[in-house]
């Protein structure tokens, strides 16, 4: 692509110290070390495998465009390099001439080694302005101005084939394990009945589905697009993939396998569950009869009481848990799980409930009851004082025992009753008590 010859003056800079036989000598010999490892470089570049897939890939997008100047940069990489190495095989050729260089030899290598001796043109394949400057039919340069152009565009070029490479290495191949994945968990979900249009975690694998397979033809086709370059790094290839999207792909797909395994246990122990609620539900109805039998009987024992009124069965459970029940018979277990959950949790409800029906019906009962132990309570203990055949105590005694085992009983007026005969009994216990060791049975 480029020819190579000795810049025949030094019209566009100052002149340039002529080079003794040592320093020419150690240029060439640097030179040629340069000359090795860069060639080295271009080759390893040529071969890599990310330039291979670039070559043979239906690009998109930003990597289309990057690829384009990135394969002008690689040919015009190469035609400099052989007007690098012609330049050099010429200052070598001059060398050689004779042991000890005469002033002509030393005056052409320093041309050649230092000057601006090396012409590139550029009739094969006219570079991108951006990467060889303004548009020109040839260039001159120095030997190290080359150099450094080179590596300019070696840097270049390698940090965009080894992004791509690095896109293509880590993407793609998670990507088709995590469709294999969903895979298997689609053939899991479609045997519990989970299908799209019917539960929300069939319509989840198929929106998955579509991300996956439209995220792998985007990644093939223009890695660049999921790639994040590293800040501040100036090394090729910097950075990183970026795998946003297949992360959100990979937690939707966690989130749906695990529903999935609920729905798989709801298989496994749904007769157990079932059977479990029926007899939380059958619990409830005894507790709710036995609340109904208990408020009639306070409504004819208990006056002057407001009994709250008790709820019948819960119909609707019962219907809901038959279609439970339907559901399991005909393997709807994406139907059953979310039931069985709702319905265990109002089961327990309704069982709450019918206790507190229960309590709150019973609760005169309750007082009735303790208001009949505090009384015969306090008669054993004035029958231990020898007060029992006390006057005022018998009456007020049997005033509350009347009331109390009498129906209906009115809990105000035995509560008073009872409260008067407590008095009168702690009066005339203080008027017994003598001093002396005091009776604390």
């Amino acid at each position: 692509m480029g020819v190579a010859g000795p810049f025949p003056g030094h019209a566009a800079g100052p002149p340039v110290p002529v080079m003794d036989r040592d320093e020419a000598d150690r240029a060439l010999a640097r030179l040629g070390a340069e000359h090795e490892a860069i060639e080295t470089s271009l080759l390893a570049l040529q071969d890599h495998a990310g330039r291979r897939l670039l070559e043979g890939a239906d690009l998109t997008g930003v990597t289309k465009e990057r690829w384009a100047s990135t394969d002008q940069a690689i040919t015009l990489l190469w035609g400099y390099f052989d007007a690098y190495a012609g330049a050099l095989a010429q200052a070598r050729a001059v060398r050689a001439r004779r042991r000890y260089p005469n002033r002509d030899d030393l005056v052409a290598l320093t041309e050649l080694l230092r000057g601006q001796g090396v012409t590139v043109a550029h009739a094969a394949a006219r570079p991108d302005p951006s990467i060889a400057g303004p548009a020109r039919l040839s260039e001159r340069f120095t030997l190290e101005e080359l150099v450094a152009r080179m590596n300019e565009l070696y840097a270049r070029s390698l940090d965009m084939v080894v992004a791509s490479d690095s896109v293509w290495s880590a993407l793609p191949a998670r990507i088709d394990l995590l469709a294999a994945e969903l895979h298997r968990t689609r053939s899991l979900a479609h045997s519990v009945g989970v299908r799209p249009g019917e539960h929300p975690a069939g319509d989840d694998l198929e929106a998955i589905t579509h991300e996956l397979a439209t995220l792998r033809v985007q990644v093939i086709s223009d890695p660049l697009a999921f790639w994040l370059p590293g800040p501040g790094s100036s090394a090729p290839g910097g950075g990183r993939p970026d795998t946003a999207r297949y992360d959100r792909a990979a937690r939707a797909l966690d989130d749906v396998r695990r529903e999935i395994e609920a729905v798989l246990a709801v298989r496994q122990d749904a007769e157990q569950r079932l059977v479990q609620l029926r007899d939380v539900l059958s619990r409830a109805d005894r507790t709710l009869t036995e609340a109904r039998s208990a408020r009639g009987e306070v409504l004819a024992k208990i006056a002057a009481s407001e009994v709250p009124a008790v709820s019948g069965p819960a119909t609707v459970l019962q219907e809901r848990l038959a279609a439970a029940s339907e559901y399991r018979r005909h393997a709807q277990w994406h139907r059953l799980s979310p039931l069985l959950e709702t319905l265990e949790r109002e089961a327990e409800e309704e069982l709450l409930r019918a206790r507190e029906s229960l309590t709150a019906v019973t609760a005169p009962l309750a007082v009735r009851a303790e208001l009949r132990g505090r009384l015969d309570a306090y008669k054993a203990k004035v029958a231990r004082h020898g007060l029992a055949e006390d006057p005022l105590l018998i009456e007020r005694y049997d005033a509350a025992r009347r009331m109390l085992w009498s129906a209906p009983c009115d809990l105000r007026v035995a509560g008073q009753a009872v409260l008067r005969y407590q008095e009168a009994a702690a009066e005339l216990l203080s008027q017994r008590r003598a001093p002396g060791p005091e009776d604390r049975r």
